[in-house]
């Protein structure tokens, strides 16, 4: 679902103001993550178990190399002023510090140190196309895209080094296959424990 929002202009020092506050009071049903995109709202639904299942398993091996003072966060927005946008993605890594630092529920997208998006049916190509601009833009320094419904079978490309609105792939590795992510996390990701996505 797709709905007009209202004016981006920054409030009370805080970016968006009205857009931020529209998201918030969006009604949507339990479960359902509300994000910006451009202006935009979008809406969707609960998560099916397998993406729950991905989610899960990356965090759990993300937590044996990251410091103790980061974070892994599920439920964190990231906000691009400049883009209008503010995702919610699957795990945003980030220190605590920036966390505590900002009110609400919303950090700057640069502040993360890796985002992850696990595709699903719906939003397969908003999380290709759109999110990696946008995250680029931001210059969000890693975006793991966990593509399970990716048109030549599931795959996990990672992107990095952005460049204006551009990522560049540093590696992608179809299910099964390890993935390297390089420092500050310097580990292979073994996309063998992904479930297969056959009911997804």
């Amino acid at each position: 679902m797709n709905t007009p929002t209202a004016d981006a202009t920054p409030t009370n020092g805080r970016p968006w103001g009205d857009l931020t506050r529209l998201r918030e009071e969006t009604k949507t049903p339990e479960g359902c993550k509300v994000e910006i995109a451009e202006e935009l709202i979008t809406v969707a639904p609960p998560l099916d178990n397998n993406h729950n299942v991905i989610t899960h398993r990356v965090q759990r091996l993300l937590y044996t190399v990251i410091p103790d003072d980061w974070g892994i966060f599920q439920t964190v927005g990231t906000a691009v002023p400049p883009c209008h946008s503010l995702f919610v993605p699957d795990l945003a890594v980030a220190p605590e510090a920036v966390l505590e630092s900002e009110p609400g529920n919303y950090i700057p997208a640069a502040a993360a140190e890796l985002v992850v998006e696990v595709t699903s049916k719906n939003n397969a190509n908003h999380d290709r196309i759109k999110k990696a601009e946008i995250y680029a833009k931001a210059r969000v320094p890693l975006y793991l895209l966990i593509d399970r419904h990716a048109p030549g079978g599931p795959t996990t490309p990672l992107y990095g080094e952005p460049r204006h609105d551009v990522y560049r792939v540093l590696q992608a590795a179809p299910f099964g296959e390890p993935l390297h992510l390089p420092a500050p996390f310097d580990m292979d990701l073994d996309t063998k424990v992904f479930p297969a996505n056959d009911r997804a």
